[in-house]
């Protein structure tokens, strides 16, 4: 994995409600996942699933680090050619940034658009971070890896908790500290 880039397991799952040219389709759906034209992959068509077709197919990918959507785009192969059903950007920020560990699993939905802008379907898939800190360290503020000893050599977000303190073995605190102004 080069250090301006991170390293994604994206899982697509299922896609709902696919129609071509206000028909359902029968089979033959794949699902093309592109951070830029350069760097793609596909899943397997699925034969039977019809307007409602599962893959549940995981693709490991490198995401360069000046990505700012994923591009999942639902296709049907109908003879020799393979037509567009719709494609939705997933902001990387809906998975990337804020106090998500690494490893965390976010399952996703998006609403799908034909070539002409009009709704076409769902798409569901699951993303998992796997290898940010370089990523995290060069491009996030204020971003201050922290391990647990026992738990993972891997960095993590948050406050370390010293070992000296009673009753504590070490760790990291996550969360959001919230404050309220005082309305005096």
């Amino acid at each position: 994995m080069d250090s301006a880039s991170c390293s994604l397991e994206i899982t697509v799952l299922s896609a709902e409600d696919l129609r071509l040219d206000g028909k359902s389709i029968k089979k033959d759906a794949f699902v093309v996942v592109k951070f830029d034209s350069l760097s793609s992959k596909s899943t397997k068509a699925d034969h039977q699933g019809g307007s409602n077709p599962s893959w549940n197919q995981k693709l490991e990918m490198d995401m360069p680090m000046h990505s700012h959507f994923i591009t999942l785009e639902v296709q049907c192969k109908i003879g020799s050619v393979n037509r567009v059903i719709g494609t939705a950007g997933v902001p990387v920020s809906d998975f990337l940034g804020g106090y998500t560990p690494l490893n965390y699993l976010h399952f996703l939905s998006y609403r799908l658009r034909d070539v002409r802008g009009e709704k076409n379907g769902i798409v569901n898939v699951s993303v998992k971070v796997k290898g940010v800190a370089d990523y995290r360290r060069k491009y996030l503020p204020g971003y201050q890896p922290c391990s647990s000893s026992s738990l993972s050599s891997q960095p993590t977000w948050g406050i370390p908790i010293p070992k000296e303190e009673k009753n504590c073995h070490g760790g990291v605190v996550t969360g959001v500290p919230v404050w309220c102004a005082s309305r005096a």
